[in-house]
């Protein structure tokens, strides 16, 4: 653990660059299908592209995670996800590139950030001390914070003066800084490295999911994180709609309610990495999982007059975020053994994920039928009786998390 923390911020570093260009390039590509075929089909399916992949494989990625040294893994997922783009980049110099070949592109990448998010998460608990888990996770979730405040502004610079080639060419940069940074950082490897039995794909993933049923209230957290999934993202999802359609907010307004989330967010993680261990992790879970429920609800009550205070909300419920996904991975790190650790994280991730789709059909419909405005009401009303239910539960108060 000597200078664990210089080896930290190297390595969060290195991500932090990578997620922004990424997060640049995504956000391109969808502004460059819409200029292209002005089709929401196109555009949902490019969602899909970089969506399901990473959902699907998640549940199984975790087996090679634990058997396998992660530094490689972490360096051979950037690898592919920037040889990806660099060869949709060459496409891009000498003709229009094809709609199918970005999809396939999105794909790529998904496959890579299956194996990726759960390698680097599994790799920071043998670099940091088991008390320091919880502060830095707030110092992760600052990064991505300051990438999404980020990433819409320079999209939008860069996307007006650079063809979407040098965008891409930009997340190879990004990828490549990762890449080195890895490269060169001593991580040590998992317990399950060596002197392992053979490699049974469902035979290991079910010793995974037995793990995280035998370490008490992890399963039910898992449980409570998939549903608030359903409930989460579809709020996510509808913030565009309900600022323009409800409050009748320019596309102006509704950058600066994207900003002030992601501003909340921002400041809740720098907040977590301040408070540290001090943070009761369960109880700080279940509270931000109430108050984003408060938010939401609240939003719905408002009034199509009322959005000065939807942009406040926006910033509170942004402050939330971090407790929750921040503490939610600290848990899983101090709680798992090192050598089921990357099983145990790709798991949860990936039914998080397949969660998700359910929950924003579930949004859709509800905004149709009954206005965007209720939609947030009945979603804020399902996250405090969750977060009820999670602060009641014996098998996750009697956790000792």
């Amino acid at each position: 653990m000597e200078n664990w923390k210089t080896k930290f911020v190297l390595l969060s570093v290195g991500q932090a660059v990578s997620m922004l260009t990424s997060s640049i390039l995504q956000i391109s590509i969808v502004w460059y299908l819409t200029q292209q075929t002005g089709s929401a089909a196109v555009v949902t399916t490019s969602t899909l592209s970089g969506y399901l992949p990473r959902a699907v494989l998640g549940m199984f990625t975790g087996v090679f995670i634990d058997r396998f040294d992660r530094k490689k893994i972490l360096i051979l997922s950037d690898l592919s996800i920037a040889l990806a783009a660099l060869a949709l980049a060459a496409v891009a110099l000498w003709t229009q590139i094809p709609i199918w070949l970005i999809f396939f592109m999105l794909c790529i990448r998904s496959v890579g950030a299956a194996f990726h998010t759960p390698s680097f998460n599994a790799v920071v608990p043998t670099m940091v001390p088991r008390d320091q888990l919880a502060r830095c996770a707030g110092i992760t979730q600052s990064f991505e914070s300051v990438s999404l405040i980020l990433s819409p502004a320079l999209a939008a610079v860069l996307f007006t003066v650079w063809d979407l080639s040098a965008i891409i060419f930009l997340d190879v940069i990004g990828a490549a800084v990762a890449i080195l940074i890895v490269f060169f950082l001593p991580i040590p490897h998992s317990e399950g490295g060596t002197d392992t039995p053979p490699l049974h794909i469902w035979q290991d993933m079910k010793e995974g999911v037995e793990v995280l049923r035998g370490e008490k209230g992890l399963m039910s957290i898992m449980i409570i994180s998939t549903l608030y999934a359903f409930i989460y993202f579809p709020i996510g999802s509808l913030y565009p709609l309900i600022t323009m359609t409800y409050f009748g907010g320019s596309v102006a307004d509704s950058s600066m309610v994207e900003i002030v989330f992601s501003g909340g967010t921002l400041l809740g993680a720098l907040l977590l990495g301040f408070l540290g261990e001090k943070v009761p992790k369960v109880r700080a879970i279940a509270t931000s999982i109430g108050i984003y429920g408060v938010g939401a609800m609240l939003c719905g009550l408002l009034p199509p007059q009322g959005l000065r205070l939807f942009v406040l909300l926006s910033g509170i419920m942004g402050l939330t975020i971090p407790f929750y996904y921040g503490l939610r991975t600290a848990i899983f790190q101090s709680r798992v053994p090192d050598r089921y650790l990357g099983r145990v994280l790709s798991l949860s991730y990936s039914v998080t994920l397949l969660a998700a789709p359910l929950g924003l059909i579930m949004g859709g419909t509800v905004s149709e039928l009954a206005g965007v405005n209720h939609c947030f009401f009945i979603c804020g009303i399902l996250a405090i009786c969750l977060s009820a239910a999670m602060l009641t539960l014996p098998s996750i108060h009697n956790s000792g998390v």
